[in-house]
Formats: structure tokens, C-alpha cells, sequence
């Protein structure tokens, strides 16, 4: 019996041991004023990282967001009556159709809304082809903040500052109201 005994005090020694370095160098680390400025500089470092991180990802999806729109341009858009009817017919459903592919709740409950990626995107893309053969596109607009997603019309809000040629006149004239202009700034 002596011999475990004595394993179990050296055991309790070693542990003591253990837990006291433990607390003397958290202790230290925690009332060093170069370890604290080390800290508070790399954690400077990283929210830096985070900002540059984000602004890049902005700027990449705005230059996506204007190839789109470009490309929608280099197309064209049909000059004929009864070919703009039937286009816009078509884009409004396939934005409809990419909204509810990836579960966002067409009509704008004030909910969450699940992230789309390059799908958000394509949907706004779809609603400013729709947009550019309406005959009145600033009435168009006001729909559109009512039926469309947070996430999808501002997009389409990118879109439309992008496109000079689009003539939206002014939100508050000619029968619009101040309220048409809510998501499209």
C-alpha cells in the first residue's frame, strides 16, 4: 500500500504543480500590458481583414452585377408590341420562378430571407429586362417593392442606376406617388 500512496501524492503534487504554473502565467498574461497590446493589435489586424474582405466581395458582385447588365444591353430588347408583351411575360415568370426555386417568400412578408448567391442576381436580371420593355416603368417599380424580395430588388436597384438609358422620370410626378420610390434609390 506504500507504493500507491505514494504514486497518488505524486501525483496530486504534479497536478498542483500543473495548476498552479496555470494560474500564474494566466495571470501574467492577463496583467502584461505588451501581451494585451499584442492582442488588441492582432484583433485590429483581423477586423481590417474582414473590412478589406468584404469590400472586395462588394466590388466583385457590383462588377458582376454591371457585366449583366451590359450583356442585357449587347442583346437587345425587342422593338414589336405583341414580342415586348410576350418578353415581359417571360422574365417576370423566370424571376418569379428563381425567387421561389430558392425558398424566398415572393410576397415580402418582413421575414428572413435565405441567401442566394449568383441566383439573386440572375432573378434582378430578369426583372430589368421586364423593366426596360414596360411601358411605364416607374409603375413597374412600385410593384416590384411590393412583390419582390429585399435582397432581389436591391439589386435591381443597382441595375437601374447603372442604366442611364433607362427614363423612369421622377417618382412624385405624373401620377406616382413619394411611396413608389421606397426600395429603388
Amino acid at each position: 500500500m506504500r507504493t500507491s500512496t505514494l504514486v497518488a501524492a505524486s501525483a496530486g503534487t504534479v497536478l498542483t504543480g500543473l495548476l498552479a504554473y496555470a494560474i500564474y502565467f494566466d495571470h501574467k498574461r492577463q496583467t502584461d500590458p505588451e501581451f494585451r497590446k499584442s492582442l488588441k493589435r492582432n484583433n485590429r489586424r483581423l477586423a481590417r481583414a474582414v473590412k478589406e474582405e468584404a469590400e472586395a466581395q462588394g466590388a466583385q458582385e457590383r462588377e458582376s452585377i454591371k457585366k449583366s447588365v451590359q450583356q442585357a444591353q449587347d442583346e437587345g430588347f425587342p422593338t414589336d408590341l405583341e414580342e415586348k408583351e410576350a418578353y415581359f411575360m417571360g422574365q417576370v415568370a423566370r424571376g418569379e420562378s428563381l425567387c421561389a426555386e430558392d425558398e424566398i417568400p415572393f410576397e415580402s412578408s418582413g421575414g428572413s430571407h435565405i441567401t442566394l448567391g449568383s441566383d439573386k442576381v440572375e432573378a434582378a436580371l430578369c426583372f430589368y429586362k421586364a423593366l426596360k420593355v414596360y411601358p411605364q416603368p416607374k409603375d413597374l417599380i412600385s410593384i416590384y417593392d411590393k412583390t419582390v424580395p429585399k435582397e432581389v430588388l436591391e439589386i435591381l436597384a443597382e441595375m437601374v442606376a447603372m442604366d442611364a438609358g433607362l427614363k423612369l422620370g421622377t417618382f412624385t410626378g405624373e401620377g406616382g406617388s413619394a411611396e413608389s420610390s421606397h426600395g429603388v434609390e
